[in-house]
C-alpha cells in the first residue's frame, strides 16, 4: 500500500481490506471503459482500436512520474523498492506465448477475469487454459527451469539497461508515448474504412 500503511496513516491490519477494494474499483473500472470485450483488446494489433495502448501506456507514464514526485518528496525512496528479477529468456518466450494467446482470445490475464465476472463464457474458456498452462508450467518446473531461469540479467530496470538519468528516461519516455499514440491514431484512421 505504498507509503500509508508504513508511516501509520492507515493501521496495516487494513492492508488486505484495501487491496480488496482497489481490486474491485480497478475490476469496474476495466468494465466500465470497455476492456471486458475481447474484440476492443484485440484491436489493438488488428489496428481498428488502440484505447488499451493509450490507456495503458498513460497509466505506466503517470504512475513513473507519481513515483518520481514521492520519491522527490521524501515519501518513497525508489532505490529501496523491489525490482523483479529479468530471466531474459523466460520473459521473450513466456511474453510470445502471452502474446499469441492475448490474440488468439482476445484477452490479458486481467481483463479476462474481469469478463469471467460479468458472465462471458469466451472469457470463461480463456481462464480454463490460463489455469491448464500453470498446471502444466508447474507440474514439468524441472523441465522448463533451465528456459526459465536462463539469461539472468538481476534485479535491472529499463533505466540502469540504458543507462540514463531517471528524469531524462521520463522525457524520453513522454516523448515516445505520444510519438506512439499519433501514429496509433493515424494507423486506426486507415484501417477505419476496413473494419467499419
Amino acid at each position: 500500500m505504498g507509503p500509508l500503511i508504513p508511516n501509520g496513516v492507515i493501521p496495516y491490519e487494513w492492508s488486505n481490506i484495501i487491496a480488496i477494494l482497489i481490486g474491485i474499483a480497478f475490476g469496474f473500472i476495466l468494465e466500465a471503459s470497455g476492456f471486458s470485450s475481447s474484440r476492443k483488446l484485440a484491436g489493438v494489433f488488428y489496428g481498428y482500436d488502440f484505447a488499451v495502448l493509450k490507456v495503458f501506456f498513460t497509466a505506466a507514464l503517470v504512475a513513473l512520474i507519481g513515483l518520481l514526485y514521492m520519491d522527490y518528496l521524501g515519501y518513497l525512496d525508489m532505490g529501496s523498492m523491489y525490482v523483479h528479477p529479468t530471466y531474459l529468456w523466460g520473459a521473450i518466450v513466456g511474453g510470445a506465448i502471452m502474446g499469441v494467446g492475448f490474440v488468439a482470445g482476445g484477452f490479458c490475464p486481467g481483463t479476462s477475469l474481469c469478463a469471467v465476472a460479468i458472465g462471458k463464457i469466451d472469457a470463461l474458456v480463456y481462464v480454463v487454459g490460463i489455469m491448464i498452462g500453470v498446471f502444466i508450467f508447474s507440474e514439468l518446473y524441472v523441465l522448463f527451469q533451465p528456459l526459465y531461469e536462463g539469461a539472468f540479467e538481476g534485479n535491472i530496470t529499463l533505466m540502469d539497461s540504458f543507462g540514463i538519468n531517471r528524469y531524462w528516461f521520463v522525457f524520453i519516455f513522454t516523448i515516445i508515448a505520444i510519438v506512439i499514440f499519433k501514429l496509433s491514431d493515424m494507423i486506426r484512421k486507415r484501417n477505419k474504412k476496413i473494419f467499419y
